[in-house]
């Protein structure tokens, strides 16, 4: 375990600065082909490339990135400031002989956001790839995919407090800090704390409050304007012979993990007030699971607005694999075999047939809920714009047109989003296409196939004229009937504004 010393981590981090650990530089040091096997966890080339480099950057990156030990004379060079007695008494090495061997890792992370570029050091526990075989139980996993992720899903609207449900090594927190006046970070692990207090030191962030506790026990009676999660909501045989590893596995059956989380977020909510989390649900039988999560929200004591986006689907023998690889096991071994066994035999019992994977976005209901959207999205998200901000555009959308009409929406006025490209298929020799395709650059990078009415509405959006005006003039031109391809028009419009697709001019 780490120990979040501040007089420590201070000299630590001007060390870390000296020697310009940062993403960037640390994958100019060793390439992009070594950085992309690094990411797919192997560390030779990465080696190979620093080759006998006996700078601070290169012994750090070895030892605090790859987790290899290095020199005892060389780490010293490196941490002039901490010393090496310093690193030890951090928790985040041990002499061994003449060598510092790593017990954690620190990791730069650069991020984007509507406030700029940036970046954190990130410390964590031993990854298999530095520990050479499977995980202990009470890891603590640094900045995966899935928290990547969820951080970018944050809205970035500002907020005064924010939940940061489960924090693991703290990098949502670290997150929601960009935007919020105050954080409260839980965890059940004291270990997770310990390294979400020594990264908020690490990185000069104040304002974030660490508790432990399992779930909404360490909040009880206390309201947030945003809630965030990242929970350990991976599926798991409830059985001895199977690992339970703190960050991804909540001791419960099944997805009653999420089914929990659903069903308490709602009074921790104040009203208006926003949670997002990641999830998996269950596909029993014939029954679809998204079916399932909107009884879980229907269910819910306190009214919830409710947009669910399913990224995938996993059949059990996939998903049981990847959770198995994800440990550490190698597959094709003896313990893999057992253990895929194991997961098998769970989702058989109880008819479990797929597993979805989603993002899950809930807001406490001012009045009844009008927003009950439950979607499939398996596009890739663009690497441009922020999600984050995408998501606080289409809500803001959603709620204005919650409370127009047909003809208010007629009246408006509105400006297609700066992202949307039109693409146009034609067979050879025709004239006219046969589709017509409108993508988005940014959001969830939608595309959708459109006829030449809705078409020419979009791309007649700049501010000018009404949307109403707009209908009747194309009418006119495909000499239909105006009032026919009004109605036909508008509920289409509608999904545009919510999609992201065209905006007020208010959001441009």
């Amino acid at each position: 375990m780490v120990h979040p010393d501040a007089a420590l981590i201070s000299r630590l981090a001007a060390d870390l600065r000296s020697a310009d650990f940062h993403s960037a530089r640390i994958r100019a040091a060793w390439g992009e082909s070594a950085d992309d096997a690094f990411g797919r966890g192997t560390r030779v080339p990465a080696l190979r490339e620093l080759g006998d480099r006996r700078d601070p950057l290169a012994v750090l990156a070895r030892l605090l990135v790859l987790g290899v030990a290095q020199p005892t004379t060389e780490v010293a060079d490196a941490v002039p400031t901490l010393t090496t007695d310093g690193l030890v008494a951090l928790g985040l090495g041990e002499v061994s002989g003449d060598e510092i061997r790593p017990l954690a890792l620190i990791r730069p992370q650069s991020y984007v956001d509507d406030s700029g570029v940036g970046g954190w050091w990130v410390a964590s526990d031993l990854d298999e790839t530095a520990l050479g075989g499977p995980l202990p139980d009470d890891h603590v996993l640094g900045v995966g995919g899935a928290s990547l992720t969820l951080a970018g899903l944050q809205l970035t609207s500002p907020a005064s407090r924010v939940l940061d449900l489960g924090t693991g090594c703290g990098i949502q927190a670290l997150r929601a800090r960009r935007y919020a006046d105050a954080v409260v970070a839980t965890d059940i692990s004291a270990s997770a704390l310990a390294y979400a207090d020594f990264n908020a030191l690490l990185n000069g962030i104040d304002g974030i409050e660490t508790r432990m506790g399992s779930l909404f026990e360490p909040v009880v009676g206390e309201t947030f304007d945003r809630i965030v999660s990242n929970p350990p909501f991976v599926i798991t045989p409830r059985r001895d012979d199977v690992p339970a590893y703190d960050y991804r596995d909540g001791g419960m059956q099944g997805d009653d993990l999420v089914s929990a989380v659903i069903a308490g977020v709602g009074e921790h909510l104040s009203p208006g007030g926003i949670a997002q989390f990641l999830g998996n649900w269950e596909y029993v039988g014939d029954g679809d699971g998204l079916d399932r999560v909107r009884a879980w929200i229907e269910a819910s004591p306190v009214p919830l607005d409710a947009w669910i986006v399913e990224r995938e689907q996993l059949d059990p023998a996939e998903y049981a694999a990847l959770w198995i690889r994800d440990g550490g096991t190698v597959a094709g071994s003896g313990a893999h075999e057992r253990l895929l066994d194991a997961w098998l035999d769970d989702f058989a019992h109880r008819d479990v047939t797929r597993i979805g994977f989603g993002y899950v976005l809930l807001r406490r209901a001012v009045g009844e809920p009008t927003l009950h959207r439950y979607e499939r999205v398996g596009t890739p998200i663009p690497a441009e714009g922020s999600l984050g901000s995408h998501l606080v555009q289409v809500l803001a959308a959603h709620d204005r047109l919650a409370t127009m009409s047909d003809a208010d929406l007629a009246a408006a006025r509105l400006l297609v989003a700066p992202d949307v490209t039109e693409a146009r298929h034609h067979l050879p020799g025709q004239e006219e296409p046969t589709v017509i395709e409108l993508r988005q650059g940014t959001g969830f990078g939608r595309a959708l196939s459109v006829d030449p009415a809705l078409a020419g509405l979009v791309g007649a959006c700049d501010g000018d004229l009404p949307v109403g005006s707009l209908s009747d003039a194309i009418a006119q031109l495909l000499e239909v009937d105006p009032t026919a391809l009004r109605t036909d028009l508008l509920p289409r419009v509608r999904e545009l504004l919510i999609d992201g697709f065209l905006r007020f001019p208010e959001q441009a």
